[in-house]
């Protein structure tokens, strides 16, 4: 499938987010109904969702909160933002994929990756009672690592490849204002000379996580795994 633009930006995302991609209707949110109740955003959840995981009285003190403010539950088709949020992706892919880590995120304190124990390297296991369901939990890939750390790795990365530094500037997004700056120009030769580099790096990362295992349960990365594995 074809990513689509997204409405915010007009830009099309290689990944896609969840919800509804800022789409969302003005009016109040379950934190206020929350803090009107004197209870959880989870709770309010359940309350919506799941009424029977709740008690009565917290049960009638969230509906009068809910009537009190007019608050109208979104609801919609099911389907995928066009991207990710910044903090949602931050959140819930990046974070826990380098720290092993789920970040703070009230009422919840920071805990560990819940997951099955296979296939490799573990699914996670969602829902209420999670972490006691789970088998194991991820290993850190890479403690304080963050999303801008990746462009100065990236920055360095092309600096041992001997990358052009006009073209540097370029794929980074740097503006160089410097007189000699002025005299240097990206040629469609210097872009092909580092998409091979790159190409062939990645196929060496291909190759060392298939040393780790053959499969994964990452559909995308599962067919690029075997792939690989075929094309050696």
């Amino acid at each position: 499938m074809e990513p689509r633009p997204c409405a915010c930006h007009g830009l099309a995302y290689v990944y896609a987010g969840r919800g509804f991609g800022g789409t969302r209707q003005p009016g109040p949110t379950l934190r206020q109904v929350g803090e009107l109740a004197s209870v959880s955003i989870a709770t309010v959840s359940n309350v919506l969702k799941r009424p029977d995981r709740v008690t009565e009285n917290t049960r009638a003190r969230v509906e009068k909160a809910i009537a009190e403010l007019g608050f109208v539950r979104q609801i919609g088709p099911s389907r995928a933002a066009a991207h990710w949020r910044r903090s949602g992706h931050a959140t819930w892919i990046f974070t826990p994929a380098a720290t092993g880590w789920y970040p703070r995120k009230a009422p919840q304190e920071a805990h560990p990756v819940p997951l099955t124990g296979g296939p490799f390297p573990g699914v996670r296991v969602r829902g209420p009672g999670a972490s006691s369901r789970a088998e194991a939990c991820w290993m850190p890939i890479k403690d304080r690592l963050t999303r801008h750390g990746l462009r100065h790795g990236h920055r360095t990365l092309m600096e041992e490849l001997g990358t052009p530094k006009v073209l540097m500037d370029e794929r980074i997004g740097h503006e160089d204002r410097s007189v000699s700056a002025r005299y240097s120009h990206v040629t469609d030769s210097m872009r092909l000379t580092l998409m091979e580099q790159l190409t062939e790096v990645w196929h060496e990362s291909l190759g060392a996580r298939l040393l780790l295992h053959p499969r994964s349960p990452i559909p995308v990365l599962d067919r690029l795994l075997q792939e690989r594995a075929a094309s050696r």
